[in-house]
């Protein structure tokens, strides 16, 4: 059996009394984990949810959020994680591209939720903390989890590109099962004596997998921050003991700009700290390592790959600038457009191979067939290179995604909602520098002829429709914007205005 809530089963025979989730002043043992996920696979079958079924979870960084995704998993059901964020018709594609039969939503934002439930006839459970222990507070313990075999789909997490619409990522429980004991064991050496900071969002792959997972294999401790900030950060690293920090570039930025406030002591437990996400600047990583004495390792990966494909292993050298090498069981090669592996050191595609790589995009072969050769070579989008010592380097990426904060944005997609405005033409979403952010959200709009709209009401007409994270902070309009010989708008020539600072 290879059902990966059987990670958690095990942790809880083996360390019941122990802490496994933390969050505020809320403590929950490996034994209290485990039969709450337990009652939620007995509260999903009775509500008709069976092996196979799609099951929303729509939650924030608390316990519910990992109670109710090993309660799916024990079921033997596919989890579909959200961000809370997302808007009404955000939701809705969600929810019916993969068929959801449920859904688990925060009550911060049950007003969305709750239309795009009804709009596609979803079971929608609102739930918090407390909301969901009352919910499964009576029910009997499912006795084990659901046989699964490796090649069965745990996790459906949409992603995308410059296709439009996201593509929902098949995780399997071999690929991030393997993941998960990978990074621990051989990236992060984690043991039940650590303590794992969960400031990264659980419905985001690398907080998934990186966080959550591996504490649950493990039996150490995940404590929970709702929404990071760097001074509470700082705080629960003190009141907890953290021993792994794992974070986006912003975040280790955040924690530099507030570190004068703190004495040495509070942070003194650290032992290492992972990066992921974006490329983490070397100043950055000499400054942290100064100032709370522990490492920072830097790695990569995607959704499709659930995540990690390469990290700068503890046990070898560190190479600035480098996302490293490949971690066990997983090969990467550079080649070029016609599929062939490139010389050291010049750039091509990242492609990735191993057991971490995704089953496919839910529901569309054809995409599937693109991504993965029949080779088992999945292309990751990404230019890199590779050097003479079997470190790999990311130099642009291939796709136009934007990272704002550690977050992706997919241009295509907010382009589209800039389309439904009746003056707008053209608009072309692009990355924009930003010093904190590392790359905030712009677009050049061209208008239709006669047209008149001012780029404060395109900002508040994108805003009101796409999750806050997402929406354009700057806007110019144009006369047109530039295209190649076919037609197709050139991202890479379009000018982008000085900006002060962004909305």
């Amino acid at each position: 059996m290879t059902n990966i809530s059987t990670n958690l089963v095990a942790s809880a025979q083996k360390y019941a009394d122990k802490a496994a989730l933390r969050c505020g002043e809320a403590t929950l043992s490996f034994a209290e984990f485990d039969a709450a996920a337990a009652r939620v696979a007995t509260f999903l079958e009775r509500a008709g949810i069976g092996p196979g079924d799609r099951v929303g979870v729509m939650l924030g960084n608390t316990p519910a959020f990992a109670i109710a995704f090993y309660g799916i998993m024990r079921r033997g059901a596919v989890a579909v994680p959200m961000n809370p964020l997302l808007k009404a018709r955000e939701i809705e594609f969600y929810l019916t591209n993969t068929g959801a039969a449920a859904l688990f939503a925060t009550p911060a934002f049950e007003a969305e939720a709750t239309a795009a439930a009804d709009s596609t006839d979803t079971t929608l459970w609102v739930v918090d903390d407390a909301r969901l222990a009352a919910l499964i507070a009576d029910l009997p313990e499912q006795d084990a989890p659901v046989e699964r075999t490796d090649s069965d789909t745990a996790v459906i997490l949409h992603t995308s590109g410059t296709t439009g619409k996201p593509k929902g990522a098949e995780l399997t429980h071999g690929g991030l099962g393997h993941n998960a004991d990978v990074t621990a064991h051989t990236l992060l050496n984690l043991g039940p004596d650590d303590v794992v900071m969960g400031c990264l969002p659980l419905f985001h792959v690398f907080g998934l997998t990186c966080a959550m997972n591996t504490s649950a294999l493990v039996g150490a401790t995940l404590t929970l921050i709702p929404r990071f900030d760097p001074r509470e950060a700082i705080e629960v690293v003190r009141r907890d003991g953290v021993t792994v920090f794992a974070g986006v570039p912003t975040m280790y930025s955040a924690l530099l700009g507030v570190a004068a406030e703190f004495d040495k002591a509070a942070t003194s437990t650290l032992r290492v700290c992972v990066s992921g996400g974006a490329s983490l600047p070397v100043r950055v990583i000499t400054d942290f390592e100064q100032t709370f004495d522990a490492i920072i390792l830097e790695g990569y990966g995607l959704s499709e790959t659930s995540p990690v494909a390469s990290f700068n292993h503890p046990d070898r050298e560190r190479k600035a600038g480098s996302i490293g090498t490949p971690i066990a069981d997983v090969q990467m090669r550079v080649v070029d457009t016609a599929g062939v592996e490139v010389a050291v050191g010049e750039p091509g595609e990242i492609q990735i191979k191993g057991p971490n790589i995704m089953a496919g995009y839910w529901g569309q072969p054809e995409a599937t067939a693109e991504a993965i050769s029949a080779e088992g070579w999945f292309s990751t989008g990404d230019v890199g290179k590779v050097d003479e010592d079997g470190y790999f380097y990311i130099v642009d990426r291939k796709k136009d995604m934007i990272i704002r904060g550690g977050m992706n944005v997919y241009p295509r997609e907010i382009e589209e909602v800039f389309y439904e405005h009746p003056a707008v033409a053209e608009a072309a979403v692009v990355g924009i520098p930003h010093d904190s952010l590392g790359e905030d959200v712009g677009a050049a709009v061209a208008l239709k002829a006669g047209a008149h709209a001012e780029p404060e009401e395109l900002i508040a007409f994108v805003k009101e429709r796409v999750a806050a994270y997402k929406y354009a902070r700057e806007v110019w309009i144009v006369p047109a914007l530039p295209k190649g010989p076919t037609g197709k708008i050139m991202r890479r020539e379009i000018s982008i205005p000085t900006f002060e600072t962004s909305k």
